[in-house]
C-alpha cells in the first residue's frame, strides 16, 4: 500500500511512479485505466488518486507511456524504453548531465554527444545500455525546447561579420552575427544576442544583436547584464508607464462605503530604514474583554491591477520584484509600488486585511478577512521599533530616528501596541518552534556604497525582535487565510506556498560534514530531525563556521514553490501556507487577493489548471530572481575584493572540488577559489569522501571546513571570478 505523507509529496510521487511502471511492465501487452492502477497499487485516498492521475498525464505527455484509448494506459515497447525527456545541467567542463523525472540517477552526456544542446533545455535522450558499476550515460536526440534565446556576451567584430562570446561559462559555442546584424555594437561591447539559427553543417549558431548594454566592467553594464543573463527586465516599457500613471488612484467615497472603514484605528508600519514601498501595517485596539484586535493590512494592489490589461499581463510576467546590490527592479511601475500602493503614514489607503482577535496568551479568538480602508499613523523604522522594545521609552534619539527633525516622540498608545505585539510574538514563534519550525537566520551580506555605487564596506544584516515582530504577525495572516480557504467544503482551488520535507540522503550528506565541527542531527523521527537542526543553527551561531553550516543546511532542504496542491510547510510546520502580504513585490499574492474576494463573495471554485501554470511560472520566475540576487552579491563581493589585493584574510574552506577549493572569508563573506594547480609544494589529489584535497607526497590535506590564510590573486568582475593565493593554514 502506497500511504500518503502530508509532509512529503516528492517521495509519495515517486512511489506511484514506480508503481505505475510496475502495474504496466508486469503484462506489457495489457491496458489500464487510473481506477485498475489504484486498485492494484491500493491507493484509496483522494490526494494519493490525484496524484496518480497527475502523473499518468505527465508520463503520457513525456511518451515515458502510452494512452492506448481515452484514459487506459500501457507501457512503452522495450525496444523504445531507451528514449527519455529531460532538462539538460551543463557542467563547467562542458559535459552535462540529464536530469529525467523519474529515474533515479541523473544521465551523463559527453560534450561531444550534446547535439547543440544549451543549459536548461528540454531534450530527449537516449541512454546505452548500462555497464556493470558504471554511470548512466547517453546521448541527446533531439532538442525539444529551448530554455532560453537571448544570451549576454562580448562582440568580438571582424571586417563583415562578429562573433559574439557568451559570459555564461556553461556555453560552450560563440555566436556569428552577420555584418547587417550587428545594430551598431562597438568591438568590445557588452551585448545581448538572440539565437535565431543553427544550420546542420555550422560550427557556431548565428544571432542578431538586440540590444547593446555597454563597455564591460562598468557598473551599469554589469548589473544590466546580471539581469540580461536571467531574461529579467530593468526598465519599464513606456506604454506600461504610461497605462499606469493614467490610473485614478484617488481615494473615492463610493468605494470606501464598500469597505470596512479602519481609518481611525491606531495603525502604524515597521520597514527597513530605507524602504520606498510600504505593504503592510499593523492596528491595534484593546477589547472591553481584555483581548487584543490586531489588525494585519496589506496594500490592496488588486484594486488597481485589474486582470486582462497590459499592466496586469507585465506584473505576471515579471512575477516578482529583484533585489540586487544597489537597486530594486520592481514588479509594478512607481505610481503604484511606491505610491498608490504603498501605505504611507497620514494617507488614507485601500487595504485588505485580516483581523484578528487574540487573547494575552496568543490564542486565536476570532478572525476576520476582507477589504478594508485605513490610514497610518506612524512609520517606523526597524531600529525604531527595536529601540522601543528594548527600552520601554517612548523618545527616539536623534542618531536612530529616521525623521530629519531628529529626535523623536511617540505616543503612550504607539509604545503599548508595540510591547504588546512583540510580547504576542514571541510566545506565537515558541509555538512554532515547539511544533518542529526550523529558525533559519542566515546571515545576509549588505554593503555600504558610496554615490558610485562603489562598495565601501560589508556588513551583516540582523534579525531581531522588531524583524521577528513583523515577521510573525505577517506569518500568522498568511497561514489563517490559507486555512481559512483550504478547510472550506467542497475543495476550492487556491494558492499555496509549500514546503516539501528534506530529501534524506542531503540531510545524511549534512551530517557527515558538521561532524568535523562536532555537531551531528537526531534521525529518530520528524520532531528530532528539527529539534537538532535548530539545535544545530543555534550552536553554531558567531562560530566560524556558521556561514558553511547555514549555506548547507538551506541546501538540504526541498524548495518552496507555489501550488494548487497543498501539502504543508514542512519549514514553518503549517499545514496551509500561503502568500497574502506582499503583492506590491510578489503576484502569487495578487492572486491570493482575488481569489479570497471571489470566495468571499460566494463564487464558485476557480479553474486549478489555470492557477497551477500560474504557480509554475511564479516559481521560476522567484528563481531567476534570486539567482540574479545572488550574482550581484557577487558581484559587489568581488568588486570589494579589488581595492584590497595587498591585504591578508583567515577564511573557512567551504567546497572542496577536483580543480581547487572555495574559501569563504570569515570578516566579509566573500568567496574565492584557490585552483589545485597553483598549490605548488605538492601534488594533490581530490579526496571525495573526506572533503579535502590531499598532498600525494607529503600526505597535507586541506580539508572542508578549515581555516586558512589568503591573499587575493585576481579579480575578474566580467566573469564574476574571484582567485586566491593560498598563503598557509590558519593557527
Amino acid at each position: 500500500m502506497i500511504k500518503k505523507n502530508k509532509g512529503n509529496t516528492n517521495q509519495v510521487r515517486n512511489q506511484i511512479t514506480k508503481g505505475i511502471f510496475t502495474v504496466l511492465e508486469k503484462d506489457p501487452n495489457a491496458s489500464y485505466n487510473y481506477k485498475q492502477i489504484a486498485a492494484k497499487l491500493n491507493i484509496t485516498d483522494a490526494g494519493g488518486r490525484n496524484i496518480l492521475i497527475k502523473r499518468l498525464v505527465e508520463l503520457k505527455e513525456k511518451k515515458r507511456i502510452i494512452e492506448e484509448s481515452k484514459g487506459k494506459y500501457k507501457a512503452v515497447s522495450k525496444s523504445s524504453k531507451t528514449y527519455h525527456t529531460g532538462k539538460v545541467d551543463i557542467t563547467g567542463r562542458g559535459n552535462a548531465y540529464i536530469v529525467v523525472d523519474g529515474l533515479d540517477d541523473d544521465v551523463f552526456i559527453s560534450s561531444n554527444k550534446l547535439k547543440k544542446a544549451f543549459h536548461r533545455d528540454i531534450v530527449e535522450v537516449y541512454i546505452f545500455p548500462r555497464r556493470k558499476g558504471r554511470k548512466l550515460e547517453g546521448e541527446i536526440t533531439k532538442i525539444i525546447s529551448r530554455d532560453k534565446t537571448n544570451f549576454v556576451g562580448i562582440v568580438q567584430l571582424q571586417k563583415n561579420y562578429a562573433f559574439v562570446t557568451s559570459s555564461d561559462f556553461r556555453m560552450y559555442t560563440d555566436f556569428f552575427v552577420p555584418r547587417d546584424k550587428i545594430n551598431d555594437a562597438q568591438d568590445g561591447d557588452k551585448v545581448v544576442v538572440k539565437m535565431t539559427d543553427w544550420p546542420e553543417d555550422a560550427d557556431s549558431p548565428y544571432g542578431e544583436i538586440i540590444e547593446v548594454l555597454g563597455k564591460p566592467g562598468e557598473h551599469n553594464t554589469e548589473i544590466h547584464s546580471i539581469l540580461a543573463e536571467y531574461g529579467l527586465p530593468y526598465q519599464f516599457p513606456l506604454e506600461i508607464e504610461s497605462y499606469a500613471n493614467k490610473i485614478d488612484t484617488s481615494i473615492k467615497e463610493d468605494e470606501i462605503a464598500k469597505r470596512r472603514d479602519m481609518r481611525e484605528t491606531l495603525t502604524f508600519t515597521i520597514d527597513p530604514k530605507d524602504a520606498k514601498d510600504f505593504d503592510d501595517a499593523l492596528s491595534f485596539v484593546i477589547l472591553e474583554n481584555g483581548n487584543y484586535e490586531i489588525g494585519i493590512h496589506i496594500a490592496d494592489v488588486s484594486h488597481y491591477l485589474e486582470p486582462d490589461t497590459i499592466l496586469d499581463d507585465e506584473a505576471y510576467q515579471r512575477a516578482t520584484s529583484v533585489y540586487l546590490v544597489d537597486r530594486v527592479v520592481p514588479m509594478l511601475p512607481e505610481v503604484l509600488s511606491n505610491n498608490a500602493c504603498s501605505l504611507r503614514p497620514n494617507e488614507e489607503k485601500y487595504t485588505f486585511s485580516a483581523v484578528f482577535e487574540i487573547d494575552d496568551k496568543a490564542n486565536l479568538r476570532n478572525q476576520w478577512f476582507g477589504r478594508t480602508v485605513t490610514n497610518s499613523n506612524e512609520r517606523f523604522s526597524y531600529e525604531e521599533a527595536q529601540y522601543i522594545i528594548e527600552t520601554k521609552e517612548n523618545t527616539i534619539p536623534q542618531d536612530i530616528s529616521i525623521r530629519e527633525s531628529g529626535a523623536y516622540t511617540v505616543s503612550k498608545e504607539v509604545v503599548e501596541a508595540t510591547l504588546t505585539l512583540d510580547k504576542l510574538a514571541k510566545i506565537m514563534r515558541e509555538k512554532r518552534m515547539q511544533a518542529g519550525a526550523i529558525s533559519f537566520d542566515k546571515v545576509e551580506v549588505r554593503f555600504s556604497l558610496d554615490e558610485n555605487n562603489a562598495p565601501e564596506g560589508v556588513y551583516f544584516k540582523e534579525s531581531k525582535d522588531a524583524n521577528k515582530l513583523i515577521e510573525e504577525f505577517m506569518l500568522l495572516a498568511n497561514r489563517k487565510v490559507a486555512e481559512f480557504i483550504g478547510k472550506q467544503k467542497p475543495e476550492k482551488t487556491f494558492i499555496y506556498r509549500v514546503h516539501d520535507e528534506p530529501n534524506e540522503e542531503k540531510l545524511a550528506n549534512l551530517n557527515g560534514i558538521i561532524a568535523r565541527f562536532g555537531h551531528k542531527l537526531d534521525f529518530k523521527n520528524k520532531q528530532s530531525i528539527s529539534d537538532s537542526l535548530n539545535k544545530l543553527l543555534e550552536d553554531v551561531k558567531g562560530k566560524k563556521e556558521q556561514n558553511l553550516v547555514d549555506t548547507l543546511a538551506i541546501r538540504s532542504m526541498s524548495k518552496a514553490i507555489y501550488t494548487t496542491d497543498n501539502i504543508g510547510h514542512y519549514g514553518l510546520a503549517f499545514d496551509y501556507y500561503t502568500h497574502f502580504t506582499s503583492p506590491i513585490r510578489r503576484y502569487p499574492d495578487v492572486m491570493v487577493h482575488r481569489l479570497l474576494q471571489h470566495y468571499l463573495d460566494g463564487g464558485a471554485s476557480a479553474k486549478q489548471e489555470v492557477y497551477e501554470e500560474k504557480c509554475k511560472h511564479s516559481s521560476d520566475m522567484e528563481g531567476l530572481a534570486a539567482s540574479a540576487e545572488r550574482d550581484s552579491i557577487k558581484y559587489m563581493q568581488i568588486k570589494f575584493m579589488e581595492d584590497h589585493k595587498d591585504s591578508e584574510f583567515v577564511g573557512v574552506i567551504s567546497g572542496v572540488t577536483e580543480w581547487g577549493i572555495y574559501i569563504e572569508i570569515i570578516d566579509n563573506k566573500c568567496e574565492g577559489m584557490v585552483r589545485i594547480s597553483d598549490i605548488k609544494d605538492d601534488y594533490y589529489r581530490f579526496d571525495e569522501k573526506n572533503y579535502a584535497i590531499v598532498g600525494e607526497r607529503t600526505n597535507k590535506s586541506y580539508q572542508l571546513g578549515e581555516e586558512v590564510v589568503v591573499m587575493v590573486k585576481s579579480t575578474d568582475l566580467i566573469k564574476r571570478h574571484l582567485d586566491f593565493s593560498l598563503l598557509r593554514k590558519a593557527e
